[in-house]
């Protein structure tokens, strides 16, 4: 096979559909009535703690297990279909790589499986690993077996990439370079579905953040969506303290207070109500320096519903 596919995908409609789909290892449920829409274009990051249901749901939508109720459609037919097809590229992180070849070996053979492949120098190119596509890819580092995978799920033309924490082990730079490749394949209509225990990747990347919890979709929104939905705001200063420290508890005694911490003479605080905190603080008393009040940053967010989730559950 030696043609090489540059078609935009131009995929409409729904890409992706969970409806009802639960999956039970044991009697505990990995997924729980999950039900969600996946649409063109759009960059989605999935994001959920230890045991939340972030792989099963990924193995769900690849047809690599069955659901026990539900259904998952993937372009209106079985997962399976749609991967037979070549409109789904998946970088896991389970299994791995073959061994005693080279990566250009690989990639060549990832190109000649899919449907509408691409060249394999743009694929090695787009990927970051032309340097070393004749090494043998037991002998790459974790972080370029990891762009490796990344080459294979975009052998092709594909309409979908699942990605289930694709920056493990890469470095800053390759890390950018990675997202910014992403951002592309967005640009052109694909869709692109990110597992990531990286946050901050998350909320600069995703225009859209699923947060799972206990196999449940607990939040479904933009990260200014999620982060509004925490119902906190950061508020930092630094005070002084003619006893060198601290005293804590007429801070703990602020209205609306959701979290306190302090760091030498540095105060953070997490409220819900940031105005009246701040208004109150000052009639502490105290003159706070380098007052600052921001929202909360999407990992404090995360941490905060899911919390408070745990906290309901009990």
């Amino acid at each position: 096979m030696t043609t090489t596919a540059t078609t935009t995908a131009t995929t409409t409609g729904t890409v992706v559909r969970f409806e009802s789909v639960t999956k039970e290892y044991g009697g505990v449920r990995a997924v729980d009535g999950l039900t969600l829409d996946l649409h063109p274009g759009e960059t989605v990051a999935l994001l959920g703690p230890n045991g939340a249901g972030k792989s099963t749901t990924l193995d769900l939508l690849l047809g690599l297990k069955r659901p026990d109720s539900g259904a998952v459609r993937v372009f209106g037919t079985g997962p399976r279909e749609a991967i037979v097809a070549g409109r789904v590229g998946a970088m896991l992180q389970s299994g791995g790589l073959m061994n005693e070849v080279t990566v250009g070996e690989l990639v060549r053979l990832a190109c000649d499986l899919h449907p509408k492949p691409y060249g394999v120098s743009d694929v090695l190119a787009r990927a970051g690993i032309s340097q070393f596509a004749d090494r043998k890819v037991d002998k790459l580092s974790g972080g370029q077996q990891q762009r490796v995978r990344f080459a294979l799920a975009t052998a092709g033309d594909s309409d979908l990439i699942v990605l289930d924490e694709p920056t493990t082990g890469m470095d800053v730079s390759a890390r950018q370079a990675f997202w910014a490749t992403m951002r592309e394949q967005a640009d052109q209509g694909r869709t692109v579905l990110f597992a990531t225990h990286y946050l901050e990747e998350a909320d600069a990347i995703a225009d859209r953040v699923l947060v799972l919890h206990r196999g449940r979709l607990l939040a479904d929104g933009t990260a200014a969506e999620i982060k509004a939905r925490a119902g906190a705001r950061r508020i930092a200063f630094d005070l002084e303290s003619p006893a060198g420290v601290i005293d804590e508890a007429p801070l703990r005694a602020l209205p609306f207070l959701t979290a306190l911490d302090v760091s030498g003479h540095t105060v953070r605080i997490q409220s819900a109500d940031a105005d009246a905190t701040v208004h109150a603080l000052y009639g502490l008393g105290v003159y706070p320096r380098n007052l600052e009040v921001a929202g909360l940053r999407l990992e404090q967010a995360f941490v905060a519903i899911t919390a408070a989730e745990e906290a309901k559950q009990k």
